[in-house]
């Protein structure tokens, strides 16, 4: 809404023509979003405590270490929601069709996250909204996002696959782009959700792979700098960069509320809603396997469940101590600390390796 009102004054007032520029807002995004974070936390939180008497569950069959974490409320999702939903209300073009959709994604998925939560805490137990039914609406709420975004997009490229490490590639996947971007959403969604399970541990790497993507909505929105790159010009989608700003100032907000030891949890309310926001950002910009880069602690987490699951099924055997795998290293005697600490150097190294793919091509 700012750049609504402001931006058209700067033909009389030369201080307003800030309003024009991306780096501008995003900064003032990310200011604003940490801001009401600060404001709105403590009382958020106490809010919370008054409605959950006994704090998120805790698994019978997790580490003994999270036991003396009963009674921490759940839920802190929403003040990234909240934080980084007015932040972006302020600074983002409105008149982009790409920031409603992306706003969307986060929102519905946000809902999703917050049911399952609720879920949980009425039934007293750590499984909440049948994995099914999450699922069902999940890729349901993704499909109305692409389907906008097929609708909304004027690129002839917009059901191609660009390669990394390849310049002026696309490889066309037709038809099949709609079930493939659905997937990248859910399956960026439910990946930060996984690897939210220890105090600080999601919410770092998700701002760091926010800021990647917002430097590489900048870049594929500006004709410029995509050229110079030879990444592909999404026109547009250089306001994306203010969302990602706005997740990043709502995500160290809440993040001061969640350093050791947590205040609150994020609970499935903000892991679903980041991770998907995540996703669609990568589906605009087509760098979809970059975020498999940049994200790639989020994928290594998901990984290890999925071979826990399957080598447990087929021989009866467990390949790590404990699914996922940042419990296997908990159950290995590692400090919760040190675990978070080094989970977050690696995602600074695939932040580092995945902006790498931008020039070397």
């Amino acid at each position: 809404m700012l750049y609504h009102f402001l931006a058209p004054l700067a033909e009389t007032y030369g201080v307003f023509n800030l309003f024009n520029y991306l780096t501008f807002r995003t900064g003032g995004a990310v200011m604003t979003a940490l801001f009401i974070s600060f404001i709105i936390g403590p009382s958020f939180i106490r809010w919370l405590k008054s409605m959950q008497a006994g704090g998120q569950p805790i698994r019978d069959d997790g580490p003994e270490t999270h036991f003396k974490k009963a009674g921490t409320p759940t839920m802190g999702g929403l003040m990234i929601l909240i934080s980084s939903g007015l932040s972006i209300l302020l600074w983002a073009d409105l008149t982009n069709p790409y920031v409603w959709i992306v706003s969307f994604v986060i929102t519905g998925f946000g809902l999703v996250g917050l049911a399952d939560d609720f879920a949980k805490l009425t039934s007293r137990s750590h499984k909440g909204v049948s994995g099914k039914i999450r699922l069902l609406l999940e890729f349901l709420i993704a499909a109305v996002a692409i389907l906008a975004y097929l609708h909304f997009t004027t690129d002839g490229f917009d059901t191609g696959l660009a390669i990394p490490f390849l310049k002026d590639y696309l490889l066309p996947l037709g038809l099949f782009f709609i079930p493939f971007a659905m997937l990248v959403i859910v399956g960026a969604s439910n990946a930060v959700n996984l690897t939210d399970g220890l105090d600080g541990l999601a919410i770092v790497p998700v701002m760091i792979a926010a800021a990647c993507f917002g430097f590489i909505s900048y870049l594929a929105g500006n004709a410029v700098f995509s050229e110079y790159l030879g990444i592909h010009f999404v026109p547009g989608t250089g306001e994306l960069a203010i969302i990602c700003g706005a997740l990043i100032g709502a995500g160290m907000g809440f993040l001061w509320f969640n350093a050791p030891p947590a205040m609150v949890f994020m609970g499935d309310t903000g892991s679903l809603s980041m991770g998907a926001g995540l996703g669609s950002i990568a589906v605009i910009v087509k760098h979809e396997l970059v975020l498999v880069i940049i994200g790639g602690l989020f994928v290594f987490e998901t990984l290890s469940v999925i071979i826990q699951v399957i080598s447990y099924k087929l021989t009866g055997k467990r390949v790590f101590k404990m699914a996922p795998i940042h419990h296997h290293f908990e159950q290995k005697g590692w400090s919760e600390p040190t675990i978070v600490i080094r989970f977050w150097i690696i995602a600074v190294i695939l932040a580092l390796v995945g902006l790498s793919t931008l020039k070397l091509r």
